[in-house]
């Protein structure tokens, strides 16, 4: 079992549909120093795909996901 990343803020967008959970990523992420970690956790199915592509379009990196019970944790670090 891999150990969960450190992270600096942490954004629980569970029971929200896409795109909210990127959206909040996204705003959250704006005014974090670069090289910190947000924690998302989402519930909707979309976020699996929808995240990943976030990070990639807007630079930052995806340094872990996983799932469990339904429930998607990614831990997306600020360039």
């Amino acid at each position: 079992m891999a150990e969960t990343p450190a992270f600096d803020e942490d954004c629980d967008t569970r029971g929200q549909r896409c795109p909210l959970p990127v959206l909040k990523a996204r705003k959250r992420l704006k005014p974090m120093a670069s090289g910190t970690v947000l924690r998302l956790v989402s519930d909707d199915p979309l976020a699996r795909i929808d995240v990943p592509n976030f990070c990639r379009e807007d630079g930052h990196t995806l340094i872990a996901t996983s799932e469990a019970e339904g429930t998607l944790t990614f831990f997306i670090a600020k360039p």
